[in-house]
């Protein structure tokens, strides 16, 4: 794995494990680079995959949004597969409401309530139960 994907991906994959209750499994592609992407593929249990990638030599804190966002889209699916409540991460002032929103504000990644702009918690640090 590119070693700016990995980095930007690793907080994203620290909350998907603590918060996430579908299991997932990562794999790479065979063509791991292209037109100055690094990417990689997520599993559900179900063989269902979506590729997450990062623009190389973009601001990292902007990589690490942009991968929350789209391993945002891939857990609201398994989630839905499994026949879940198809939301993640939760809001914790909003419970059962809305997922938390990614963004990247001053050179952080950081997870946001979209209904009142408030950061939550840092990409990486989402406590468990979010």
């Amino acid at each position: 794995m590119h070693e700016e994907l990995a980095a930007a991906l690793e907080p994203v994959l620290r909350d998907l494990r603590t918060t996430c209750v579908v299991p997932f499994d990562i794999r790479e592609p065979s063509e791991l680079y292209w037109d100055g992407l690094a990417g990689v593929m997520l599993y559900e249990p179900g063989g269902s995959g979506q590729g997450v990638s990062v623009t190389l030599g973009a601001d990292p804190a902007e990589q690490t949004a942009w991968l929350a966002d789209q391993a945002q889209e891939w857990a609201v699916e398994a989630l839905w597969s499994a026949r879940l409540p198809a939301v993640w991460p939760h809001c914790p002032a909003h419970p059962d409401s809305h997922p938390l929103t990614a963004k990247a504000e001053n050179g952080r990644a950081a997870w946001f309530c979209p209904r009142t702009g408030e950061q939550v918690a840092l990409i990486g640090e989402l406590p468990a139960g979010a």
